[in-house]
Parts: C-alpha cells; structure tokens; sequence
C-alpha cells in the first residue's frame, strides 16, 4: 500500500504511543522496561510518513504528569526519548524539542533542540513533546512579548513552531487526548489504535490513512 492509494494525506499527523507499561507487563516485564520496545516503531512509522510524504509530526514523549509516576519509570522514559533523538542521527528531519527545559525533569542532552534542529536534509519537520503540559504550553502566552505585540495567542505559545493537526492517532485504545497540543489538536480528526504501541504494525497505520479518507474536513465551515 503506498500514497496512490489515498486520495488525499494529512499535512500533519500527531502520535499518542501509548501503551508501554501494560505491554510490559503483559509480556512479563517491568513496567519500565517497555519505554524502550517503543522506540524502534517510532522509526519504522516515521521511515513509512517519510515516503508517503507527510510534511509534520509530532510524538508525544512524555508530560510534566507523567513524573509523578516512580522514578524508575521517570528515569526509563527520559532515556528512551533521548536514545530516539541520537537514533535521528542518519535520518532526514527537522528536529524540534518542546516541554519545560527548566526543570531538572528536562533531559540534558536534549536541550540543544529546544530550537529546531535540521537532521541530515532536513525532508520531515518532527516535533518531539517532552516533560510537556497544556497549562506550561498555554501560560507562556501571557509572558510572551510576541503576544502582546500582535495580540494573538498563537504567536506565544510554547509550541508556536508546531502547526494545526490534521490527525492523532492514538495507540493502546484509551480515547482521550491527555493534554496533548490543545490549540493545534482543535480541528484533528482522531484515530484510536487498540492494540498497544510496541505492537506497532504498519497496517495500523493504513488503517487510519484509510479511515482519514472518509471524515468530513470542514474546520468548521
């Protein structure tokens, strides 16, 4: 199946991996030990969104909430972000960081890309939410000297660089959007994949490329 399969593509696709903890446990892991099953669908899905071309994505990776879970999960999932961004060292993005780099929760080694990065040729802008939060995301615009100056919300945003959604899809069959990009995730069509993220296929995928086709795009009108 490949992009002259579909008659139109979203510009902009966000992904929900969910699912990590139970598939672990499921499998006789820890908990913890499925952060890192789920990097490798991470760039199988991505290599996929490459050749259709899809212009944007945006992964979630985990929120400011997600900490309060025990700190050995903490620890897990920030390594598994980390190791995701050094694996797009032969890839072709445009690399973009957003969550709360103040905090000591922020990964080091991520703060480099807290401003876009260009990955080899830079063909996909990917966007990466880490140690994020709707509220950090939305409160910056009341700080912003850029808002004032225009007067829109949109331009003091955390998370300004990162474009509307046209599609979420989310992985581990739980239906909601868990504070994921409130402002560009308004008109997103939302697709929810049952079985959990490490279980990643790319029939999954096509499945929602197929169901995409169908929804009624108006963004309100």
């Amino acid at each position: 199946m490949n992009s002259l399969n579909f008659k139109r593509l979203p510009k902009h696709i966000g992904i929900i991996p969910d699912g990590n903890r139970r598939w672990a446990v499921q499998h006789g892991y820890q908990k913890q030990d499925g952060y890192q099953y789920g990097i490798k669908p991470g760039f199988e899905l991505y290599d996929i969104c490459l050749k259709l071309g899809i212009k944007e994505m945006t992964f979630y990776g985990f929120t400011m909430d997600n900490t309060k879970r025990p700190a050995v999960q903490t620890q897990a999932y920030q390594k598994a972000c980390v190791d995701a961004v050094q694996g797009l060292a032969n890839k072709d993005a445009d690399l973009l960081i957003v969550g709360n780099a103040d905090s000591p929760l922020f990964p080091n080694e991520l703060l480099p890309y807290c401003n876009r990065a260009k990955f080899g040729r830079g063909l996909m802008k990917l966007n990466f939410l880490v140690n994020y939060d709707w509220h950090w995301d939305l409160n910056s615009s009341f700080r912003s000297n850029e808002a004032k100056a225009s007067r829109n919300i949109m331009d003091g945003l955390a998370s300004s660089d990162i474009s509307r959604i046209d599609l979420i899809i989310r992985w581990g069959c739980r239906r909601r959007l868990s504070g994921f990009l409130p402002v560009q995730s308004i008109y997103a069509d939302i697709f929810v994949v049952d079985e959990y993220w490490p279980d990643f296929k790319p029939e999954q995928f096509y499945k929602a490329l197929e169901w995409y086709q169908e929804q009624d795009i108006t963004l309100g009108g």
